[in-house]
């Protein structure tokens, strides 16, 4: 069966509250995907976001980001008032995130919410169903709150190094902070769940993220250090990274701590299948970021300042995917193939069954024939027209050299009547690729204001971008419909 979908994370919708929520944007944004055809709602990480606006970067494997809770679903509740909601400066932009605003106003306005809430039934079912993760969550959140927001590498040392009596006075001495997180999951866990319910009975898949690494300053590090490759001061030995290569000299320094993959083991992978089992309540397919890791991954000496001084290191291979497709044998997953890919990770990524990814921005290279031709593609295959690490196509090009546009154009058969990035769309939609997933900016036809992320960089510009009141018109609706019908890809 082909099928089509549209990225778009949940930040970048628009409101009235600085961020897309959970909220009426994002149900109408479903019922926007249901008139254009699509199968497919592809998001970024929901866990909340950490160093650098980042979801990807996030105090927490398997927690929700309360940033994306609806404050006007919680008036209707009657937890908050709407004067409440009003009286905060959200942001100047309504087409950015000011993140500095949610960090500085979101908290308080949802512990108004959390003074006036009387937990139910649904609420104990709640911390019940998710106490693997949650406990660890709760406390590390509100001794983070009590430490001045510091990492928990600079916490007392009966903190930092859990210390089983320390921590349980401070489950004691916290015990309304730690509530308000779980208030906190659970209000994320009823609007999500709300939500992907409505989008599954529309007949439409969410298809989310999860990063491969966890930062070093996050719950899952601080009460899993065993499972990391970590010294005695719990410091990181290695970091992770990728080599240099035709875009970065000096490669990329990501900084997360390594997996002990043979600790990991050892325990069946326990860590990890509990982390996919949140995810699956999350999502209805599981994009694995940086899958190649999986194969090998890039090992660099902590105290380097860039990746340069790296090394390939053997990952878990097929042993691990094996133990997550026991466990979750009904969650889809999409291998995230891109950059540096072996033999040995083509091998991995078709052992898995896991369908890899191809980005048509990255065909039209004038110096070599590329990998990422359409004609290519094999049909177990996502077709991404770019990714929100990517230019969007506008931005390819206005930015891209003379040549790299003339083999697009060649190869395509662009024309300006039809518009090149329209053209681009349909070379994608008309690949063999059983999925397509277009960036809602490409449909927008928007440049490089409009670009979610840029590797590599610590920017206001990165992860910020919203949308336009209005992007989702039924006019644009009906031109989407289209070229899915056109291409075979609307559902029968």
């Amino acid at each position: 069966m082909r099928e089509s979908g549209i990225l778009m994370h949940i930040t970048s919708l628009p409101g009235p509250y600085g961020i897309g929520t959970m909220g009426k944007n994002a149900y109408a944004f479903v019922d926007f995907l249901e008139k254009a055809g699509q199968s497919c709602w592809q998001i970024l990480p929901l866990t909340p976001t950490g160093y650098g606006d980042s979801p990807y970067q996030s105090f927490s494997a398997c927690a929700g980001n309360h940033y994306l809770l609806d404050l006007d679903l919680l008036v209707q509740e009657g937890l908050l008032k709407k004067e409440e909601t009003e009286s905060v400066c959200w942001g100047a932009d309504p087409q950015r995130v000011d993140f500095g605003a949610m960090y500085a106003h979101r908290l308080s306005v949802l512990k108004l919410a959390f003074r006036r809430f009387r937990p139910g039934a649904a609420y104990q079912a709640f911390v019940g169903e998710n106490e693997s993760w949650l406990s660890e969550y709760g406390l590390f959140m509100a001794l983070k709150e009590a430490c001045g927001g510091s990492s928990w590498l600079d916490w007392p040392e009966k903190w930092r190094l859990h210390d089983s009596q320390a921590l349980a006075q401070a489950r004691r001495d916290l015990e309304d902070a730690i509530k308000l997180q779980y208030f906190l999951q659970f209000k994320f866990h009823q609007q999500w769940t709300a939500l992907r319910q409505y989008a599954n009975g529309k007949g439409i898949r969410i298809i989310g993220d999860v990063p491969i690494y966890v930062p070093l300053d996050s719950a899952d590090v601080w009460a899993n250090p065993t499972l990391f490759q970590l010294d005695e001061n719990r410091r990181p030995k290695k970091a992770a990274g990728c080599p240099p290569d035709s875009f970065t000299a000096d490669g990329q320094l990501w900084g997360n701590p390594l997996y002990d993959w043979q600790e990991m083991a050892a325990t069946g992978y326990a860590w990890w299948i509990r982390r996919m089992k949140a995810a699956a309540k999350m999502y209805d397919v599981v994009r694995i970021d940086h899958f190649r890791g999986f194969e090998s991954y890039w090992a660099v000496p902590a105290q380097d300042k860039t990746a340069r001084g790296g090394a390939w290191v053997k990952g878990p291979g097929m042993a691990f995917i094996r133990c997550l497709q026991t466990a979750l044998p009904d969650l889809d997953f999409i291998a995230e193939d891109l950059g540096f890919v072996t033999p040995e990770v083509r091998k991995l990524q078709q052992d898995s069954g896991y369908p890899g990814m191809k980005v048509m921005e990255f065909a039209f290279d004038s110096r070599e024939e590329s990998d990422y031709l359409p004609h290519l593609y094999p049909v177990d295959s996502i077709c991404y027209t770019g990714t929100h690490d990517n230019v969007t196509l506008k931005q390819w090009f206005d930015e891209a050299s003379p040549q790299d546009i003339a083999c697009a154009k060649a190869y395509l058969g662009l024309n300006a009547e039809e518009g090149y990035v329209r053209g681009m769309i349909r070379g994608a939609m008309g690949s063999v690729s059983r999925l397509c997933v277009v960036q809602m900016q490409d449909y927008l036809e928007l440049g490089r204001q409009a670009r979610m992320n840029f590797p590599g960089t610590l920017s206001s510009d990165n992860w910020t971008w919203r949308a336009a009141e209005g992007f989702d018109s039924d006019a644009l609706a009906k031109k989407i419909y289209g070229i899915t019908r056109l291409y075979g890809r609307v559902k029968k």
